[in-house]
């Protein structure tokens, strides 16, 4: 079974700690317990979604804004540069 863990109870992605695949049952570590499905594969180092998020809805890791959703996505999808917005790096967001 694979495992995610959570860094921070505001986060709605977890990071995969183990590979996991289409209907795994993925445990949550860390800020969260609990289980998720994996709705696609999921690569280790990559985050699912523990939490629903609308399109333009932000997506939260360390407690922060790390992007935002390019569509709809619900819990257990892969959240990646596919269907997430980096918001990190960006020289068009920093505030002067």
């Amino acid at each position: 079974m694979p495992r995610a863990i959570v860094l921070n109870r505001a986060d709605n992605v977890a990071t995969l700690l183990d590979t996991g695949q289409a209907g795994d049952r993925c445990t949550l570590q860390g800020e969260a317990a609990g289980e998720v499905v994996l709705a696609h594969p999921v690569p280790f180092g990559h985050k699912v979604c523990i939490k629903p998020a609308r399109a333009g809805g932000d997506i939260v890791k360390y407690g922060q804004v790390i992007g935002k959703a390019a569509r709809d996505l619900a819990v257990g999808d892969h959240a990646h540069v596919h269907n997430v917005e980096s918001a990190r790096g960006r020289g068009d967001r920093v505030k002067a």
